[in-house]
């Protein structure tokens, strides 16, 4: 299984960016996604998850009302529309998904990590 995420850029304050994230292999079934960051010298934290089924989101208290999660089921594909960014939202942005995947003939229940991109917000 793969997460392969894509939109990350320099961009100045105010402005947006959407970044997109698709799982690919032998996926049954994709129970939540969602996004992460780490900005330098901190620890990583949740920025918005979504559950595939229901479509209940949940985001940090800091982006709330500027970031929107979406996904597209068919497509195992989840986005992260960011609009009005600021400078301390600069961090590597990592997509997340807990899903299920048939691995050497069984069943398996699975985290998955996107390889990172970066977001760098000017002032």
């Amino acid at each position: 299984v793969q997460m392969v995420e894509s939109g990350g850029g320099l961009v100045q304050a105010g402005d947006s960016l959407r970044l997109s994230c698709a799982a690919s292999g032998s996926i049954l079934r994709i129970n939540t996604m969602g996004w992460y960051r780490q900005a330098p010298g901190q620890e990583r934290e949740l920025v918005a998850t979504l559950t595939t089924g229901g479509g209940r989101t949940n985001y940090v208290d800091s982006v709330k009302g500027r970031f929107t999660i979406s996904r597209d089921n068919a497509r195992n594909t989840v986005y992260l529309q960011m609009n009005s960014l600021k400078p301390e939202d600069t961090a590597v942005y990592y997509c997340n998904a807990n899903l299920l995947a048939l691995i050497g003939g069984s069943y398996t229940r699975l985290e998955t990590w996107g390889q990172g991109t970066l977001v760098t917000v000017s002032s």
